[in-house]
């Protein structure tokens, strides 16, 4: 089992890696390419789009195929696409290779979860396994920012080429290792729901990723929400009459896994907005390499990694809610010391103490909010409750990071992006995104405190 969890949490450390090794190449690309800001979230969001659109089709797609073709197949199609994104020379096909992986990511990350919640007994055997879990997934995300470093260092194209190896390997071996299993559900498949919930969650990321370029209440932004929004009251109309669904509505009246969604869209979405700022503010604006940049964040990595094996007796000790509690308000108490930051900051004074904050947050905040996603969920829907959350997270941080630079963008006439402008100046444009990501965590934070509160007071009468 714990052979098997190695190549689960190197798929993770893949999908992590991947994301966080391509923020750090932005400004590169932007230099090379000739992108804006708003053109550069796009090498972002595309990922995120294909990402957060089929998440919930990819967990339920393991439930009902079986996990072990569905999560080998999306990983050979996310190293094909890695490959591809290294070689072509145009923004718009890095774009759409962006959206293949984030496609594959979302067949992998939701199936990998759900072997791991379908193997591994519930409770200290199934929570110390998603703690090390955890670890891989939270680490690809920091060690992408030194490793996108050294490779944009070298040439921003090989931030893409880097995972090719690492997902070959993670390939074989799990064609090893992953066992063969039978599908987990029984009945037909929900092919009008998966349209029309895929459609909607696709409608609905783009339209929040253009908004910010187009206008607001520009018609095609208008339309696209109208759409997105009929798409999903069809897709609970056909989910509430069909027999066997793509997502049973009954599981959204879990408490605790609707509040780990929102822990997790408050984790994603706060950092996202965080990590967005930070790479471009201090390439750019301070001119500091990418492995610069890449040291200046490492102490996050360096607590998650420390940190979250130990998020497992934290959770069986006083259960998931006060382990989210404390993950959040680290991780916005970090952020808020972020705002004293200036044009010439001191990296032992205003950085380093959020960093340390952050990562502590991180490390706390995921394994929690995955435990208490899957806990009490049947077998058979444990790839739909991995969806979700997974789903929650990704969409959460695209609309998260579209509102920001929307905000940026209407903070001040310049292009953040350019190399002309001032320190002072990028920084009071950026100021007001930070400050919109800060105020994410806080509402995280918020509702997960009154929930628990509420849980005490009922338990006292």
């Amino acid at each position: 089992m714990w052979a098997l969890l190695a190549v689960l949490c190197l798929a993770l450390f893949l999908d992590g890696l991947d994301y966080t090794m391509a923020a750090v190449s932005l400004p590169s690309i932007g230099s090379e390419l000739g992108m804006s800001t708003a053109e550069l979230q796009w090498i972002m969001n595309g990922y995120i789009l294909g990402f957060g659109g089929f998440l919930l089709l990819g967990g339920r797609t393991a439930d009902l195929l079986g996990r072990r073709n569905v999560f080998l197949v999306a990983l050979a199609v996310f190293a094909v696409a890695s490959l591809l994104g290294g070689l072509v020379d145009d923004s718009l096909l890095l774009i759409v290779t962006r959206f293949i992986k984030g496609v594959a990511a979302a067949f992998t990350a939701p199936t990998g979860l759900s072997i791991i919640t379908t193997t591994f007994a519930e409770g200290r055997q199934r929570n110390r396994a998603l703690s090390i879990y955890t670890v891989f997934g939270a680490s690809g995300f920091s060690s992408g920012l030194i490793f996108g470093g050294l490779m944009t260092g070298i040439d921003w194209r090989w931030t893409f080429l880097f995972p090719v190896p690492i997902a070959l390997v993670a390939l074989i071996v799990g064609i090893a290792l992953v066992p063969k299993d039978r599908p987990a559900a029984s009945g037909g498949y929900d092919f009008l729901g998966a349209v029309t919930l895929t459609g909607a969650m696709l409608m609905l990321v783009y339209t929040v990723v253009t908004a910010p370029e187009i206008g607001w209440l520009h018609v095609k932004t208008l339309v696209g929400f109208a759409v997105a929004v009929v798409l999903l009251a069809v897709f609970v109309v056909v989910e509430r009459k069909i027999q066997y669904p793509l997502v049973r509505l009954g599981i959204l009246a879990n408490g605790a896994l609707v509040r780990a969604n929102l822990s997790f869209i408050a984790l994603l979405g706060s950092y996202a907005a965080f990590q967005f700022v930070v790479t471009l503010y201090f390439q750019r604006s301070l001119a500091w390499s990418p492995l610069e940049m890449a040291l200046a964040v490492l102490p996050v990595g360096m607590l998650v990694v420390l940190a979250a094996p130990y998020a497992g007796k934290l959770i069986g000790r006083y259960g998931t809610p006060p382990v989210i509690i404390g993950g959040l308000l680290s991780l916005s108490l970090g952020q808020l010391l972020f705002l004293r930051l200036d044009s010439t900051p001191n990296y032992i004074l205003d950085i380093l103490p959020t960093t340390i904050l952050v990562g502590i947050g991180f490390a706390l905040t995921f394994p929690s909010a995955s435990v208490q996603a899957t806990a009490g969920v049947a077998d058979h829907e444990q790839g739909l409750a991995a969806g979700l959350l997974q789903t929650s997270g990704q969409v959460g941080s695209a609309i998260v990071l579209a509102v920001t630079t929307a905000i940026i963008a209407s903070s001040g006439s310049s292009d953040p992006a350019s190399v002309e402008a001032s320190a002072d100046v990028v920084l009071a444009q950026f100021r007001p995104g930070l400050i919109f990501g800060t105020v994410i965590a806080l509402v995280g934070l918020a509702v997960t405190l009154v929930a628990l509160l509420r849980a005490r007071s009922r338990a006292t009468r």
